[in-house]
């Protein structure tokens, strides 16, 4: 698997994260299916330790990935594809500002049979100021962040890397 991932990335079709929160593992992250010429897109998908789900870290991590994607791979657009009752990750691209596109049927084969997926969008030009910086407007707005959140200068919160 991580050799499948390095080679992708080395051949610039992917670019895989891990998300570290207080120190430790709890997510991955892959910005997968990354075509150039006319199209410059990609797909993100992620997943996040229930033990840290609900504390913004993986909204935080998809806004960060986004904006290097945009701003320095200089990708035009980005897309999540997710399972219809999977409502965790529907609420991520949700808070994040993702616009719905509509449905993929039998678009991913998984445990054992074609799923249906939803497909969430965003172009560059949806975020000239940034997604990250967007979410933490959005964010102060609509609940006090505590110190330690994911994304607040005084928290533990380190970038995606690869």
């Amino acid at each position: 698997m991580v050799r499948h991932l390095r080679t992708e990335a080395n051949a610039g079709r992917m670019l895989p994260f891990v998300i570290e929160y207080q120190g430790r593992l709890v997510g991955q992250l892959t910005v997968a299916g990354i075509t150039w010429g006319s199209m410059c897109s990609g797909h993100v998908g992620y997943w996040v330790d229930e033990s840290v789900a609900g504390r913004g870290v993986m909204p935080t991590s998809v806004a960060m990935v986004v904006d290097h994607c945009f701003r320095t791979v200089g990708l035009h657009r980005i897309e999540v594809c997710i399972r219809p009752e999977n409502g965790p990750s529907r609420r991520v691209v949700e808070k994040l500002g993702f616009r719905e596109e509509g449905l993929r049927p039998r678009y991913l084969h998984i445990d054992g049979a074609w799923r249906d997926h939803l497909v969430f969008a965003l172009t560059a030009e949806e975020v000239p100021e940034g997604l990250l910086s967007r979410w933490r407007r959005t964010r102060s707005r609509h609940s006090p962040t505590p110190q330690n959140a994911p994304g607040n200068a005084g928290g533990n919160h380190r970038e995606p890397r690869n």
